[in-house]
Order: structure tokens, then C-alpha cells, then sequence
């Protein structure tokens, strides 16, 4: 699916991140399974991952950054509309966390929902809130990329533990006179679900005695296949809205891709033929966050003074689904981070 905001200017008008203070180290992860700095580091390029405290809850880790996201963007909580979190770890099933945060934010007027989309839930988000804003529903939207995976993670499983860690960012979102998103492209393929999956937990495995015995409530992943998916599709989908919105890889300016692993993401800056110096890549100090992943991402970015009026910036992500997103924004002044 390949979509614009159809000449209405929409834009990022504020940006804000926050994560838990216990770090997890490789060498702290080396104390649980069979694994090393070393091994971690040349397979992920992970050194570090922030892990929430016990009795933390998703919204706990949203609402500093949306608190943040709105102080750049120099709104109040009454001033928005319109509240999205894309996560897959939410505190409950329901209510929302989106409306949890809501009510905390005091925003008691704004629609409020969550969104489900892997690790390309932000751009999925994003993309959505846009949508909103250019057809006159909303005026102002807050949308929070957040995910606690510690709590799904199962650390006696080498293969998927030394990769996820907690976090959340959140952007507000606005019509502006100039620059903006000038495109999105989403897809999805269901048949590679069962390549990154939770087992239980859910109405067709609800949880007993059996799933829980079983280890049926975390992260199950076919490394190969995700890899074989991720290395395609980040290009795939980064290539098709280039073209949409007729761009070239030259005109990029700024390339953030999801924070899965630094293999995955050194292919796809190598088949885009994407500049180094034009990457932004933290992977190493908080492994893959998910939907955090690229507001995290754009935050360092923006503290490094690389996100100036006018540069083209191209996000692209994918995850369970499987799913895919890219996005492609003419950054604007208006633009602040916290």
C-alpha cells in the first residue's frame, strides 16, 4: 500500500524518547545462557540493551516521552486530538495503553487506541496519524512508538534474548505551511507469522498451566527466515516509495532504518547504496526496541544536529506480521526534540 497526504502538509512537530536506567550488558547476558561480548557483538552489534524495573508497565515508559515529545512541539495535553500507541506489549489487554497514557497526559478528549504492527508499528502509527491530520479529523496527534519486550523475552534462549530490550519515543504530529511526510508505503505478509510469533497469550492459546510450563508466552523466532525477509524487504520498500514520490537514494539525506541488527541494517545500506556517514544507527547501546526503534533513533539523530530544515529523512521498518513501512519526510523547522 503506497499512500501520500495528498498536498496537505503534515510533519513531526515534536519528538521526545525515554528508557529504563538498568542496562543490560552482553557480559550480564553471558551469567545466563551460553553466550559472549564477543559472539553478541559479531552477530548483532548489540552491546547493551535498558531493561524496565519490575512493577513498570508500558505507559510507564510512554509518558515521559510523550510528556517530552509535547514540551518540544510546545503543546499542552488539551491541545491534542488524537493518541496512538503502536506497541505489542501493552500493559493489559484492555483498556488501551493509548488511553491509559491519555488519561495520565490528562488529554481526556482525544480518540485513543493502540496499534499492532511488529516492530513496524511507529511507521504504521505515523503513517495512520497522517492520514487523520490531512483529511481534517484531527488537528494535533500524538503518536508513541513503545515496547517492553523484556517481559516476552525468554532468557534461556540464546537466540532471542541478546537481541530485544525496552524503550518508547513519541512524536506530535501537525499540519504545517512547509515540508513534511511526502509519502508512506505498508505492506504485510501473514504467511511468514509463524517466523516471529508469541505462541500463547492469546483467544486461540489462551493461557494455562500447560503454556506457561511450556515457555509458550515468549518470543518464538526463526532466525533465518526473518533475516532472508528483513534484508529484503528494508530495500524493497525503501526503493518502491523512493520512486513514488520521485526520489532517488540520492536525494536522501538521512536513512533510519528499524534497529533490528547491525546485519541487517549493513545490507540494506549496501543494496540502497545509502552513504555510512547518512546512517544512524544505535543499535548497539539499545538492541532492537521494537516500535521504540526508530523514534529512538530520529532522537539521537536530532541531538547530533543532523536533522535540519529541509533535509530528506527515509524510515523504514519491518517486523512480525510480517510487516513493513517506510516513510519519507522533508524535515521542518518547526521540528523540536526534547
Amino acid at each position: 500500500m503506497i499512500g501520500s497526504t495528498n498536498g496537505t502538509r503534515v510533519s513531526i512537530t515534536g519528538l521526545g524518547t525515554h528508557v529504563p536506567e538498568t542496562v543490560l550488558t552482553n557480559d550480564d547476558l553471558a551469567k545466563l545462557v551460553d553466550t559472549t561480548d564477543e559472539w553478541i557483538r559479531e552477530r548483532t552489534g548489540i552491546r547493551e540493551r535498558r531493561i524496565a524495573a519490575p512493577g513498570v508497565g508500558l505507559s510507564d515508559l510512554a509518558l515521559p516521552a510523550a510528556r517530552a515529545a509535547l514540551e518540544a512541539a510546545g503543546k499542552t495535553p488539551a491541545d491534542i486530538d488524537l493518541v496512538i500507541v503502536a506497541t505489542v506489549t501493552p500493559d493489559m489487554v484492555f483498556p488501551s495503553t493509548a488511553a491509559l497514557v491519555a488519561d495520565k497526559l490528562g488529554t481526556r478528549q482525544a480518540a485513543a487506541y493502540d496499534l499492532s504492527a511488529g516492530c513496524t508499528g511507529f511507521v504504521y502509527a505515523i503513517a495512520q496519524a497522517a492520514g487523520m491530520l490531512a483529511g481534517g479529523l484531527v488537528n494535533c496527534a500524538l503518536v508513541v512508538g513503545a515496547d517492553t519486550l523484556s517481559r516476552i523475552t525468554d532468557y534461556t534462549d540464546r537466540s532471542t534474548c541478546v537481541l530485544f530490550g525496552d524503550g518508547a519515543g513519541a512524536v506530535v504530529m501537525e499540519r504545517v505551511a512547509e515540508g513534511g511526510f511526502l509519502g508512506f508505503e505498508l505492506g504485510a505478509d501473514g504467511s511468514g507469522g509463524p517466523d516471529l510469533y508469541v505462541p500463547a497469550g492469546g483467544s486461540l492459546a489462551p493461557a494455562t498451566a500447560e503454556t506457561v510450563q511450556e515457555r509458550q508466552h515468549f518470543i518464538k523466532m526463526n532466525g533465518r527466515e526473518v533475516f532472508k525477509f528483513a534484508t529484503r524487504i528494508l530495500v524493497q520498500s525503501a526503493e518502491t516509495l523512493l520512486e513514488r514520490c520521485d526520489r532517488t537514494v540520492e536525494d536522501v539525506d538521512v536513512y533510519v532504518p528499524h534497529q533490528a541488527n547491525i546485519r541487517i541494517i549493513d545490507h540494506a545500506v549496501r543494496k540502497l547504496g545509502v552513504p555510512r556517514a547518512k546512517v544512524v544507527v544505535n543499535v548497539e547501546r539499545y538492541g532492537n526496541t521494537s516500535s521504540a526503534s526508530i523514534p529512538l533513533a530520529l532522537a539521537d539523530a536530532a541531538a547530533e544536529g543532523r536533522l535540519k530544515q529541509g533535509e530528506l529523512v527515509l524510515l523504514t521498518g519491518m517486523g512480525a506480521g510480517l510487516t513493513w513501512g517506510s516513510g519519507l519526510i522533508e524535515w521542518t523547522a518547526e521540528s523540536g526534540t526534547t
